[in-house]
């Protein structure tokens, strides 16, 4: 079993202390988004667990717990999102260079395997034209040159929640946004591509086959492949997407909707800051879910088995 933590909220920004914890006793419990009466014990113990893939915009609160993780004695990836977008959409991440430095320091210490750079969403606005996309992604990718082997990429689908969170950071903060057709995003993925390869990466596309332009691959951010080569073990896994065009093998994610309180604009998995940053305040560390099903109830996800945080 893979251990996915979490592409519903940032558990090593937010809630490390839960999960190193949760990794002590041995289990967790999870419950479904969709009907939070239904309830899951998963179980952390080594002879369960084949690998961790970790997802976050800032792996620094947990930098230190991954040398718990690696005494566990199995392997685990870092899904790391670094953008450098302006503060008015991601008004809490670190700064690039931040990011960039815990992304190399992940690749120093358990190899250049063990961290893949993600740039999405991709976010059209005024801020963030499809010029800025490219002259930023070079940047990035010149500075990650060497810790990462892959950059995964994903075109923000804006949802109902996604839209009203972009319209709000729009209306405070002065600028538009824009879906553009598909002819400018493969335009931009056809040219980030050639940048990735430029840098020793390749470029793969998240859920969204149609923009697979030429020298890019379908994403597998949860890699049983990967996983082995960082712990030179094999790992028995199928392949099963948690929703159309995923190319991840299975995993069980252990986090929660509407608990991240980075505030991120373009959003898909909070519904409104104000109620992950009360549910953040409230978290208990020394509990077995990382948000309980008794607790303040939430709306379901919009699109099942679509939306991600990263």
């Amino acid at each position: 079993m893979i251990i996915s933590a979490s592409y519903r909220t940032d558990i090593p920004a937010f809630y490390g202390e839960w999960f190193e914890k949760r990794l002590e006793a041995g289990y967790c419990s999870v419950s479904n988004p969709y009907n939070n009466r239904q309830v899951r014990r998963v179980s952390l113990l080594p002879e369960d667990v084949d690998g961790f893939v970790f997802w976050t915009r800032n792996l620094g609160p947990f930098m230190g717990r991954l040398t718990r993780v690696a005494q566990f004695g199995r392997p685990f990836v870092v899904q790391q999102t670094v953008t450098g977008y302006p503060r008015a959409l991601e008004p809490a991440a670190v700064g690039a260079a931040v990011a960039v430095r815990q992304i190399r320091a992940v690749a120093e210490a358990y190899g250049p395997k063990a961290a893949v750079w993600r740039y999405d969403p991709i976010i059209f606005s005024s801020l963030t034209p499809a010029e800025f996309h490219l002259e930023n992604f070079e940047s990035l990718a010149s500075a990650l040159e060497g810790s990462v082997d892959e950059v995964v990429i994903s075109f923000a689908q804006v949802y109902r929640k996604a839209a009203r969170n972009l319209d709000l950071a729009a209306r405070n903060f002065g600028f538009t946004w824009m879906d553009p057709p598909d002819d400018v995003k493969l335009d931009l993925a056809s040219k980030l591509v050639e940048v990735a390869r430029r840098h020793g990466m390749s470029l793969s596309v998240c859920s969204q086959r149609k923009y697979i332009v030429p020298g890019a691959a379908a994403a597998r951010c949860v890699d049983a492949r990967r996983l082995a080569a960082v712990g030179g073990r094999r790992i028995r896994a199928r392949l099963k997407g948690k929703r159309p065009e995923c190319g991840c093998y299975e995993a069980v994610d252990i986090g929660e909707y509407d608990t991240c309180p980075a505030g991120c604009a373009f959003c898909y998995a909070v519904l409104r800051r104000e109620m992950a940053l009360r549910r953040r305040k409230s978290h208990d560390p020394g509990g077995d879910f990382l948000w309980g099903p008794g607790e303040e109830a939430a709306p379901a996800p919009e699109s099942k088995g679509q939306m991600t945080l990263f």
